[in-house]
């Protein structure tokens, strides 16, 4: 798989969260067309996290999507993954591709168009623009709303970048409209009683 050709087409990424049938729940998600998906759990040490990483780049791999590890650049590393997305308060860009190879994605976190500019002129692959709505770890304060997914297109940035914070089935007409080029989502999908069909029916308002 070519991985940076692959990001370059990705519209869906799917961040995880803890739960026991996680790993029948991504393969799901990835046959109804996730392109990327994002292991992220605040609580799970390293260690914990290495088999259930193994797991989900093997079920990228078979469906040809590509595997990222939330935060963690040791993680990334040492589990084989595609790439790293990255925080405010993360590795710098270079830093994480010094480590994880030439090949590495590095994918940055951008709340406002000065930060994903910033990251852009940093190196990033692509950005998870947000939070466009407020969620549970995201207050009402804290979000750019549809103003942000606007201005953000309106830039027309040369790397993919996904619309995150609040995007769900119900709402991600209004995101497409307002000009996201893809979607983060983390319970749209996973909490969805079909995470196959879940998929399908958000990359419809991408293909639009």
């Amino acid at each position: 798989m070519n991985v940076r050709e692959n990001l370059r087409g990705a519209r869906l990424l799917l961040v995880t969260d803890p739960r026991p049938d996680l790993v029948a729940r991504v393969e799901s998600a990835v046959r109804g067309g996730v392109d990327v998906v994002q292991i992220r759990d605040k609580r799970a040490s390293r260690e914990e996290l290495i088999p259930l990483s193994a797991e989900l780049r093997t079920v990228c791999e078979r469906g040809g999507a590509i595997f990222t590890v939330n935060d963690d650049v040791g993680l990334a590393r040492i589990s084989g993954a595609d790439g790293v997305h990255l925080g405010h308060e993360d590795a710098r860009t270079r830093d994480a591709r010094a480590l994880l190879g030439p090949g590495a994605i590095v994918g940055r976190s951008a709340g406002t168009l000065d930060e994903a500019l910033n990251a852009l002129h940093d190196g990033a692959d692509y950005l998870g623009i947000g939070a466009v709505y407020a969620t549970p770890t995201k207050p009402e304060g804290d979000v750019g709303g549809l103003r942000l997914v606007q201005e953000i297109s309106r830039s027309n940035l040369p790397i993919p970048w996904f619309a995150i914070g609040g995007v769900t089935l119900e709402t991600a007409p209004e995101v497409a409209a307002a000009g996201a080029s893809g979607f983060a989502v983390v319970r749209a999908v996973l909490d969805a009683e079909d995470p196959e069909a879940a998929a399908r029916e958000l990359k419809v308002h991408l293909s639009a």
